[in-house]
């Protein structure tokens, strides 16, 4: 039992290290890209590809990677994600072109999009199910712990060398983490060898790329007009047909890349509504910064330190993670997940309603990062794992990635018209208009969280999965 223990807990500070070197390379790069911008010579619109690139393709490799994890098997296909971020950093590090660095960053995104997913899969594979929570909530803690950190990290390491190093610095440990994944991560591969679903997979990439890309290309200042455009409407309205072919084609295959049984049980779709809530409500954050510059300019806020102003929230994601995770063992996702989005829902009506106040804007965030702990960690992957059978683990938690990622880039997008709608006559109240709108969002995932499963029919389903997967 010790042994069994101690196995477990060198695996999960395996997978630990795995997950942040990921989530570490978009917190750290933000003090890079002065330099970056500086030595190629780019405007800020290109520059905002070096963020754009990796969200893309770490969004097309999610399904694709998790649902190869389930057919080949953990162990491989996570150190071939380890390996090809690994790969994204050394061309980014020594490319002479910006062209290159953004190939760069693609691969990084294309190996990341597995990592995350692989690791919560892992957990169900090797964890028993009374102890998944916690280790799910120490892995959700990541994010938390990459946001505070990064930007300091990035600002050590600049002061001591160039740019360059803050992508080279992932080299050695992603060859750590390959050795160790070798002698660490379970070997076993599913008894039976399925066809992977190919037409399915690329028109699933061939959608998400063209709706992130159409978002991306979104003009917040004249949203009606670039909505008629071709880069915009012209590509959203492609991604639409694109998706209802990969619905048709998907019916028709015996194994399909997405089969329709993890998207027509009320669990499960819940769990996929409350994932792209979270994504929009964490896209949200990205402007908390810009608010406070507007309205609490006559506060001492500046652009220079306005970016602090996150800390709390910051702080209370990553002490509530694994807090979040604990209880999930205790009371279920029910519970926490209710709890989580009231948490939510009051900190975003604090700050559209009090934001002009800063002890409010502050204590607003705080109850924001507590509430994100709840749908951003471990309870959604908590239900996933429940919900999901073995074979199939590793696609359920790419799912609730994908959704997520669907839900920033919405997010990000909807509240960047909002504020634009408003002019530069009364930014503040702009802002103020979409946390109300952000509110509204919140307590509709609140009253959809109160759908879930009861704790005691919680443990039945993960009963008789578990039962299932055994026989």
């Amino acid at each position: 039992m010790l042994q069994e223990t101690k196995q477990r807990n060198q695996l999960l500070f395996l997978l630990f290290f795995g997950v942040l070197m990921g989530a570490l390379d978009i917190a750290i790069l933000g003090p890079a890209l002065p330099s970056i911008r500086a030595e190629f010579r780019v405007d800020e619109r290109n520059l905002a590809w070096m963020f754009s690139s990796y969200v893309l393709f770490q969004l097309v490799s999610t399904p694709l990677m998790a649902k190869l994890s389930d057919l080949y098997g953990r162990r491989w296909i996570y150190i071939l994600d380890i390996a090809l971020f690994g790969m994204g950093s050394l061309l980014v590090a020594t490319s002479t072109s910006f062209t290159g660095v953004l190939i760069g960053r693609a691969i990084q995104g294309f190996g990341a999009g597995g990592i995350f997913p692989v690791a919560s899969a892992v957990i169900g594979d090797t964890f028993p199910p009374e102890k998944r929570g916690s280790a799910l909530g120490m892995i959700g803690a990541v994010f938390g712990v990459a946001f505070l950190i990064g930007p300091l990290l990035g600002g050590v390491i600049l002061a001591i060398a160039n740019w360059h190093w803050l992508f080279l610095i992932n080299l050695p440990i992603a060859g750590l983490i390959i050795l160790f994944s070798l002698r660490l991560l379970p070997a076993t591969r599913p008894a039976t060898s399925r066809r992977l679903d190919v037409a399915g997979m690329i028109l699933l990439a061939l959608f998400l790329a063209a709706l992130t890309f159409g978002l991306n290309q979104l003009d917040p200042s004249n949203l009606p007009d670039s909505l008629l455009t071709p880069s915009v409407g012209g590509v959203l309205a492609l991604a639409l047909v694109l998706l209802v072919i990969l619905i048709q084609v998907e019916r028709r295959i015996r194994l399909p890349m997405l089969p329709a049984h993890l998207f027509n049980r009320r669990q499960l779709g819940l769990a996929y509504l409350l994932s792209a809530g979270a994504g929009l409500a964490e896209a949200s954050l990205v402007f908390v910064p810009l608010m406070a510059v507007t309205g609490l300019a006559n506060q001492g806020i500046n652009e220079k330190n306005a970016t602090w102003l996150l800390i709390p929230a910051i702080l209370a994601m990553a002490i509530g993670s694994p807090l979040a995770g604990r209880l999930l063992d205790r009371v279920g996702s029910r519970n926490v997940i209710m709890g989580g989005t009231a948490l939510m829902s009051a900190g975003f009506l604090m700050l559209s309603l009090l934001g002009g106040h800063l002890i409010f804007f502050l204590l607003s965030g705080v109850l924001i990062g507590g509430g994100l702990t709840a749908l951003l960690g471990a309870p959604i992957r908590y239900i996933m794992l429940g919900e999901a059978s073995a074979e199939e683990r590793s696609l359920a938690q790419g799912l609730v990635t994908l959704f997520t990622s669907i839900g920033q880039l919405i997010g990000s997008a909807l509240i960047g018209a909002l504020v634009a709608s408003f002019g530069t006559a009364n930014p503040f109240r702009g802002y103020q208009t979409a946390f109300a709108l952000i509110t509204f969002t919140s307590l509709i995932l609140f009253v959809s969280a109160t759908m879930l499963k009861t704790r005691q029919r919680e443990l039945e389903t993960l009963g008789g999965n578990e039962a299932f997967s055994r026989g």
